[in-house]
């Protein structure tokens, strides 16, 4: 796989299946270089075949009304500046009619049980700087007065708001704001008896300066009650009964495993305390069947994301699994579960599962020829390699991935293609501190554990593969590693020379300057430090160490990574160049944290090239 295979991949995502049962709804999204910018499209599954089922460049999220009358989803129509808002169409299609006209566009919104309602998540501007033009706003002094004003992939947020509005999906009546006040709203769900909404906000005293979330109800007529203390719950449903269930933990203290709790008024109920695995926050909301008892979620488990039911008794079966990843799924009332699986060769198919049985429904195959990885563990730690082909010997690289509550594993990662076709052996490995492990394993990077546990792991992971692959020359190393893994990149290379070149991308370099900068500072730094002592903070950051650094490096960050702030990525290029290391800094205009992963397709190409480049110029290419 080459950079520009990038506009060759196809990714499935977000299947909904319509209350018939029969027809599936789902997203393709490609890549278009030269518009600079990502096509989406609603696609529909119905007999043997799927077809486009929405014209517009970009649409998402499609949901059907319980009824199944009609599809809700969000239609942006500019691929520079994608400003969504609700369209809706008739299930048989037809012409789509757009029915929100926000501002700032809609994040979401959710049906009422008898479809005559959408609850929407609509951003808007404050009341003192609605009315003015875009010029007139951007000569206007940022004034901040709570925290976070400014947050990654968002935004400046100062101006703004994210509240909820009751939408006529039909357009037969006017908006009807549901929450007002400085607060952001997120994720309704509707009460199975259409009168009340929970959702997720922020409305502490110190708003955004105390770690975890409120989740509330509001009623129609915009009364709201708090349902739960405040913790890490979101993601939430209400099941048939009216009971509501949320994903995450209670509590402020983090990492924690995300579980489905039962949200009560004597607090939340663990439906998966035997489980010492976490389910993910991005797979849909908890489907609950009371015909059968059951909770359907994914489950992180040694790189692998299963989908697996719980029985009201904590009893488990894994439904989709093996030397996969579940990215997201679906279920019908009558038991069809449609998923979407990607494998390391495989970007993403839809398969579906009638009792017990799969089958393949969907497969877009970019047709791009993709190197195989292989598996193994090394003291109880996860790695895989993959391996160019040919004798070698092979310039390798170390990766280290982000979070550091996140994990690499079986499932296509378009960095490893591109290293691995370019003719570097790509090491990985899930080092404590990771998820998919159990709740011991990845809190164990916190107070001490933070850069001394982690690093031994990699560093192991990296000896096993020499030591496994004869092919892989140990003479030529580089390391990388984007965000922790950045840190972990920096953070490394001060300690061990044995790197040729390496690569800090959108790295913590400094505690302290991250303390007062990051948009998640307060809560991530004091809960892996466990405490604010500003000296222990300065000894756990790589710009303390940075004198013991030897490795030509490159640093890659973004102008607008407010998660990991770009002066973290200029104090550490100063310190290197004054220690005489050789270094560069390669800056990405209007771009986040997640560059890697959704930035402008040109520039994901661009960083690509660089980082070939980079480690070219120090490694070599292979030799086959």
């Amino acid at each position: 796989m080459k950079p520009e295979d990038l506009a060759k991949l196809v990714t499935l995502s977000d299947p909904r299946i319509h209350p018939d049962g029969k027809r599936v709804a789902f997203v393709v999204t490609r890549i278009d270089l030269e518009a600079d910018g990502y096509r989406k499209q609603i696609h529909l599954h119905h007999g043997e075949d799927h077809r486009p089922f929405t014209a517009g460049p970009i649409d998402t999220f499609p949901r059907w009304s319980l009824d199944g009358g009609s599809l809700a989803f969000l239609r942006a129509t500019d691929l520079k500046k994608p400003i969504a808002q609700v369209a809706v169409m008739g299930a048989d299609g037809g012409e789509a009619r757009v029915v929100t006209d926000f501002s700032l566009g809609v994040e979401g919104f959710s049906w009422s049980p008898d479809g005559t309602r959408l609850c929407v998540v609509a951003k808007t501007y404050v009341p003192e700087v609605s009315e003015l033009d875009d010029d007139e706003r951007g000569r206007l002094p940022k004034r901040v007065t709570s925290f976070p004003y400014r947050f990654d992939g968002r935004g400046w947020l100062h101006d703004r708001r994210r509240q909820l509005w009751l939408v006529d999906p039909y357009g037969q009546t006017a908006a009807r704001r549901l929450t007002a006040g400085d607060f952001d709203e997120s994720e309704p769900v509707w009460h199975p008896d259409g009168d009340r909404i929970a959702f997720v906000t922020d409305r502490h005293p110190r708003q955004g300066l105390e770690p975890g979330a409120d989740l509330v109800e509001v009623t129609l007529d915009g009364a709201v009650r708090e349902l739960a203390p405040r913790g890490h719950l979101a993601s939430a449903a209400y099941d048939d009964a009216g009971r509501l269930l949320a994903v995450g933990f209670p509590g402020t203290d983090y990492p924690r495993l995300d579980h489905v709790y039962r949200v009560e008024p004597e607090g939340p109920t663990d439906l998966l305390a035997g489980l010492d695995r976490s389910t993910l926050l991005t797979a849909p909301l908890p489907r609950v069947a009371l015909a059968y008892g059951s909770i359907w979620v994914l489950v992180e488990d040694s790189g692998r994301i299963e989908l697996r039911s719980f029985d009201s008794d904590g009893n488990s079966a894994t439904l989709v699994g093996g030397d996969r990843q579940v990215t997201s799924f679906d279920r019908s009332n009558e038991g069809r579960i449609i998923a979407v699986v990607s494998s390391p060769t495989n970007p993403g198919r839809i398969i579906e599962l009638v009792d017990g049985i799969e089958k393949p429904l969907v497969d877009m195959d970019a047709a791009i020829e993709l190197q195989a990885s292989e598996h193994w563990r090394v003291d109880e730690i996860d790695v895989w390699a993959y391996v160019p082909e040919g004798d070698g010997p092979h310039p390798v690289l170390l990766n280290i991935h982000g979070g550091p509550a996140t994990q690499f594993g079986f499932g296509f990662f378009d960095e490893f293609q591109v290293y691995a076709g370019a003719g570097f052996a790509v090491v990985a490995c899930n080092p404590r501190g990771s998820s998919g492990r159990g709740e011991e394993f990845v809190r164990s990077v916190r107070e001490d554990g933070w850069g001394t546990v982690d690093v031994t792991d990699v560093t192991t992971a990296l000896e096993s593969a020499l030591e496994r692959f004869p092919s892989l020359d140990r003479e030529r190393i580089g390391i990388m590693g984007g965000s922790y893994g950045g840190f972990m990149t920096a953070w490394t290379t001060a300690r061990d020379h044995r790197f040729k070149s390496a690569v800090v991308e959108r790295a913590l370099t400094s505690f302290p300057s991250f303390n007062g900068t990051s948009d998640i500072a307060p809560a991530f730094a004091f809960n892996y430090l466990g405490t604010n002592d500003r000296d222990f903070a300065w000894q756990k950051s790589p710009l303390a160490w940075v004198n013991d650094v030897r490795t030509p490096t490159l640093i890659i960050h973004s102008e607008n990574d407010f998660r990991c702030p770009i002066e973290q990525g200029e104090q550490y290029l100063l310190a290197l160049w004054q220690n005489g290391v050789k270094a560069e800094m390669l800056r990405f205009p209007d771009e986040g944290h997640e560059l890697s992963r959704s930035g402008k397709p040109r520039h994901r190409v661009e960083r690509f090239a660089a980082i070939l480049e980079w480690h070219s110029r120090f490694l070599g290419r292979g030799e086959s």
